[in-house]
């Protein structure tokens, strides 16, 4: 989320799950298609004529016409700080007015081609006319020169909805309904060949943006060999993928590679190393998390929530907050302190307490994988953290007279 909203909204930011791949009702490689196609936006420039101005008067007459029942007719006065002009209206343009809420004083722009009325604001000359003004009120000077111009228009769209708009009749409502289905080749080199042609007569910009793939490891080969083949596009967006795997099998193969995506593909990318958080750094973050949670805890219950997080997982101190929050607010206090925590660890385990409660009593379960007569032994840094006090009770016995 940061990552797209650090690229602004004219570039074009695609986020998706692999395992989304083979739950499509489409080919896995439509399904990628799709997915890059949505991450190039297209700029198209186009120039259109539009008339500027601030609205002096608006004059809404109801006439009785023969066979047509009730019908209005009005006139608008535009003017501009070198000319004033008065346009009749019909009944379109009215009831357009109308749902723009137009009054004498709005500066407006009226598209000459489609009849579009977009509200620019509020003249200066009328700033005093009333007391108090909305927040939402945005004052504008007066337009200069004459009241048409050419204007240049920007369209900011994607080649996936370029396609799916012209893959059927009615393509365009296909966007809205989300069932796309999957689209022939040949639009889509027919589309390819005119957004070139419009971008050599300068009339389009090709805008490659971002793909982001998540749990990039869910991917089987097919998946990759086409990832590889479209990365060489000219066309091709920017591929961020992520993973949590070490050196894992390839899905659908028996072939093992650092993260489970091939060498070659793996040749083909920056790698960005990751590395754990510091106390100070959990510290923080859960400080900030507690403030959007709006939960107050005390500095000594923070601190021993940072440690419990260095012991296990981040994810787990997070979870723990609201939980605590609720077993202060059960006893009546508006701060979290650490007789909470405690508590809320005792009743919530991790993952590292839950394995070794399964190791210990795994003979209870009904269904056990677990063989008896295996020699099933611990890693020397598991045996130390069984054998170690956790951070709550570190925090008791270090509190307790």
């Amino acid at each position: 989320m940061g990552l797209a909203q650090q690229l602004g909204t004219d570039t074009p930011f695609t986020s998706m799950s692999a395992s989304e791949v083979f739950s499509l009702e489409m080919s896995k490689t439509e399904a990628l298609t799709q997915a890059l196609r949505k991450s190039i936006g297209v700029q198209i420039l186009e120039e259109t004529e539009v008339m500027e101005g601030e609205v002096v008067e608006i004059q809404i007459d109801t006439a009785l016409e023969k066979g047509r029942g009730m019908e209005k007719r009005g006139t608008l006065t535009l003017c501009t700080t070198d000319m004033e002009t008065v346009y009749d209206l019909g009944t379109k343009m009215i009831e357009a007015l109308s749902k723009e809420k137009v009054s004498a004083g709005d500066v407006i722009s009226i598209d000459k081609a489609s009849g579009k009325i977009t509200k620019l604001g509020r003249s200066f000359s009328r700033s005093r006319d009333y007391d108090a003004m909305g927040s939402q009120t945005r004052f504008v000077q007066c337009p200069e020169g004459e009241l048409l111009k050419r204007k240049e228009v920007v369209h900011n769209v994607s080649l996936h909805e370029i396609d799916v708009i012209n893959s059927r009749q009615q393509g365009f409502l296909a966007l809205f309904a989300g069932d796309t289905g999957e689209i022939k080749s040949e639009v889509r080199e027919q589309i390819d060949a005119k957004v070139v042609e419009w971008k050599e007569e300068g009339r389009a910009k090709i805008i490659p943006g971002v793909l982001f793939i998540d749990e990039v490891h869910m991917l089987d080969m097919e998946c990759f060999s086409f990832l590889n083949r479209a990365l060489e596009s000219d066309m091709a967006p920017i591929l961020v993928i992520a993973t949590n795997r070490g050196i894992a099998k390839i899905r659908g193969t028996e072939y093992k590679s650092p993260h489970g995506i091939p060498l070659d593909l793996l040749d083909r990318l920056m790698i960005i190393s990751t590395e754990p958080y510091t106390h100070d750094e959990i510290r923080k973050i859960l400080s900030v998390r507690c403030e959007e949670e709006d939960v107050e805890m005390a500095d000594d219950a923070l601190e021993l929530l940072a440690r419990i997080g260095m012991e296990t997982s981040l994810r787990y101190a997070i979870h723990m907050i609201i939980t605590s929050s609720l077993a202060a607010e059960k006893r009546k206090s508006a701060q979290v302190e650490i007789e909470d925590i405690k508590r809320v660890y005792k009743l919530f385990v991790d993952v590292k307490r839950s394995t070794q409660y399964l190791m210990e009593y795994n003979k209870e379960f009904m269904f056990n994988e677990l063989d008896e007569d295996a020699n099933f032994h611990m890693d020397d840094d598991e045996e130390d953290m069984t054998k170690e006090e956790s951070p709550a009770e570190k925090e008791s016995m270090e509190t307790s007279p």
